[in-house]
Formats: structure tokens, sequence, C-alpha cells
């Protein structure tokens, strides 16, 4: 077998061509087999597919490269959950746009390696400026914001708590009920105490708890944080952000805000009021692979003051020498505690150029607007209740007068039979069904399609019929 040509260099666009052109009959070929949201008949269908396809994982001799990249790709997207599908809105899986898929493309081909200059000159650059001004649109009024690209709202919140512990040492976390599980796990993974939890009754932080938490645990050994959440992932609810601060101003205790969520509300003058104040904070989480339309990972941890990422500074003579530092080679080792990286600014930025502010925030804006009018379909339907207006694109609602077991056996028929993907939350001690909306194509006809599924497969159960 001869050996198989390089993605980059002069010769790798046209290696690629015919490649590519492969994998784009086989993602369409897939798709058409499931013809759905994802693939029917649950895991005892899925699985055998799958090994199907991949059997033997490591033979003798290969089948070539178009023979196995159509068979594993195609059997991928038939085995899919299809974030493009109108009617797979369980979770904060974005449909990514085909322009920052195609810009991914580039980066997987010429495959800089973020963790040093001489593997990365110019995607060094594009990071850089990238980061800054990603930071600069959350802290339009300081004078050096920088950000740093992470692998997601988890990696950015764990960076968020270490920052923290090194500034100040040991810190006790704050947050609330409903913050996002990477919280708690973050203080685990630092050895810090385990984070005190405070009410948030009506889906938000409660201010009025948080005073007296603040009150109680201040002490001049102890360093306070408290993190907060723009967009949780139950319900999408933002947090009192304003009245948060200023009570982390009175007791002099730090503050993050996990906006993994509902931080690209920036974007929109519609609606970035609803993120009012989140320049106060000392960190803030933002991705955009969830209400930015980008191929995951693109997520972000930006802070007010670059000189609050030095404490990631770290030294490996091979990649970073003090000489080389010196004759002015950027160091990249401070900007993540990962070596290798992709060069994941890449799709942001080409996403940016493409779009512009306006583009964006008609995204948003149409998101938006398709999650409401879902929320008024529901509310108009007699057999269904709404749990609440959505504040971002989460909306939540049931049949009316089932039980806990009802709810969950619809969600499960519906994943099982491969008509819909719909999520779950458990809130004001019901289990309630989550549509969460971020497909900007999604039309009022695939609302309605998604209610009658449910209300459908609501009235079989009700008349006691066992769903198969």
């Amino acid at each position: 077998m001869p050996t198989p040509p390089l993605a980059g260099s002069t010769t790798g666009p046209a290696a690629l061509r015919p490649l590519i052109d492969t994998v784009l009959t086989a993602l369409h070929d897939g798709a058409h087999r499931r013809d759905g949201p994802l693939p029917a008949g649950g895991p005892d269908t899925v699985t055998p597919k799958m090994r199907t396809a991949t059997h033997p994982v490591i033979p003798d001799h290969g089948t070539g490269p178009h023979d196995a990249l159509h068979t594993l790709v195609s059997a991928l997207a038939e085995g899919a959950a299809d974030p493009a599908h109108p009617l797979c809105a369980a979770h904060l899986h974005t449909p990514p746009l085909a322009l920052a898929a195609a810009a991914d493309l580039a980066a997987s081909a010429l495959n800089p390696s973020m963790d040093s200059w001489d593997q990365a000159p110019a995607a060094s650059t594009l990071e850089a400026d990238i980061t800054a001004a990603l930071a600069t649109e959350i802290y339009p009024h300081h004078p050096s914001p920088d950000a740093l690209l992470t692998t997601g709202g988890t990696e950015a919140n764990q960076l968020a708590l270490l920052l923290a512990r090194e500034r100040n040492g040991p810190v006790q976390t704050i947050c609330a009920a409903n913050a996002h599980h990477s919280i708690t796990r973050a203080a685990w993974l630092l050895g810090l105490p385990e984070p005190v939890v405070i009410p948030a009754p009506t889906g938000v932080m409660d201010p009025t708890a948080l005073d007296e938490a603040l009150t109680r645990l201040h002490s001049p050994h102890r360093a306070l944080f408290v993190t907060a959440t723009a967009g949780t992932t139950d319900t999408g609810r933002i947090d009192p952000l304003a009245d948060i601060a200023d009570l982390c101003t009175t007791h002099g205790a730090e503050l993050h805000i996990d906006a993994a969520y509902g931080g690209p509300l920036l974007f929109s003058p519609t609606h970035r009021g609803k993120i009012h104040g989140l320049d106060r904070a000392h960190s803030v989480t933002l991705d955009l692979h969830k209400l930015g339309w980008q191929p995951a990972p693109a997520s972000i941890l930006a802070v007010p003051d670059r000189t609050h990422l030095d404490a990631l500074h770290h030294r490996a003579p091979y990649l970073n020498p003090d000489d080389d530092t010196q004759a002015g080679l950027p160091d990249l080792l401070g900007r993540s505690l990962r070596t290798t990286r992709r060069p994941d600014a890449l799709k942001i930025a080409v996403t940016l150029k493409a779009l512009g502010r306006t583009g964006l925030a008609d995204l948003i804006d149409h998101t938006i607007t398709t999650a409401h009018h879902l929320a008024d379909l529901i509310a108009k339907t007699p057999t269904l209740d709404l749990y609440d207006r959505p504040t971002i694109s989460t909306v939540l609602f049931r049949p009316t007068d089932a039980d806990d077991n009802t709810v969950a056996t619809i969600r499960r028929t519906l994943l099982t039979r491969g008509h819909a993907v719909l999520g779950r939350a458990h809130t004001d001690n019901r289990l309630w069904l989550k549509a969460t909306l971020l497909n900007p194509h999604t039309t009022p006809d695939n609302l309605r399609t998604l209610l009658d599924l449910v209300t459908h497969l609501a009235n079989d159960l009700a008349k006691g019929n066992t769903p198969r």
C-alpha cells in the first residue's frame, strides 16, 4: 500500500478534496437512513449497527481510505443525535454553522499546536487577538482584559477557582442550588472545602440568603468566592447579577459568573440587558459552542486584567526557554493548563468575520423568539402545562395531570422511537420535559409537531396503552 498523503503543505488540498467528497456523501447517506432527530430502536439497535461497521476495529489489512471513511462516517451519522434536526432539542447541544465546521477542517489540516510559537506562528496571533476581543466584549471599561480558550464551561469554571486560590490561598466557594455541577467538582479537584450551597427557591440565587451566608462565613483567615450563574442548565434562568455583585463588594468576596449559556447575549442589543452586571465579576465563563453555533470546543474564561492569568505561567525549556522569550517569541504555555491544544480560535474568528455583530445578534434574537413561540403554543394547549416564560431559549412543560413516571416514560419513548430528543428537569418538586432551542432554522410547524408527539403519547398512556 502506498504511503498515505498528508493534509498539509501545497499537496494537501488535492489529497483532501476527493476524501472530503466521500465524507460529505457518507454524511448525507447516514442522515438519510436515520431520517429523524436520532436513530430509532435505542441502544439495543444502535450499538450492534455501529459495531458491525467497525468490525474488526484493527484489521490485519486496511480497506482503503474511501471505504473506511464512507463505512464509518455513514454509520456514525446514521446513529447520531442530530442537533441540526428541529426535534433534537434536549440539551445545550448546538447545531454548528457550516462555515464554522469548514474552518475547523482547515484547523485540523494545518494542525498547529498551541503550546509554542514555533508550532503555531500565525495561529498564536489569531488566538491572542480573538481572546482579547471577546474579553473586551465582557469587560469594555477595563484597559487590559484577556481570556483563555478552554474545552468548555467545566474547564473554565475549574480555572476560575484555581486562579482565585492562587490569588488568595484556600477559598470557600459559595454557590446557589441552581449552579452547574462543575463548581462542586472543581472544589474537589483543587482540594478545597465543599461549596456552601444557598437556596434558589425561584430558580435563581436568593440575594438575602447570599447576604446571610457572606455574613456568617466572613473571616480574616478565609477568602470567599461566590459563583453566580447566567443561564442555568435546567431552566435557562439568570441570577440577579448586579445585586450579587453589590453584595460581594460589600462583604469583600470575589465573584465568578458562569455565563456558559447566557454570555453570548452580549452580542444582542435586544437581550444583553439580561446579563447586566457581568463586567463586575473577577472572572466569567462563556461558551460559543452553545449560543454561538460553534463545533465544540469553543469556550473561554475571561478576566478583567491579563495579569490575573500570571499564576498559570509555566516554564518548559523545550517550549518556552528564557532566551526565546527575551528575544520576542510569544510564550504560550501560560495560556492553558493543557500542553497540546487545537487552534479553536479559527472557527470563532471565521464566524465573527462572516456574520459580524448584526448577524450573530440575528441568530440569537431569532432563537429566543422561537422559544417564546413554543411557550405560547404550550400555554394555548389545554392538555399541557408551561413551567414559565423562557429567560433565554429553554422551555419546560409537561402534560397536565401527568405524574413524574409518565413524564419520564414519554421522554424515553420519544427517544426509543427516534421521534424527538427532549431533556428532563426536576424543579418545583416535579419532573418536566425540557426543550432547549438552539436551532435557528426551527419553524412553528416543527414546534407544533413536537407538541403533537407529546400530547398523543400522553393520551395513549392515560388510556393505559403501553408504549413500544
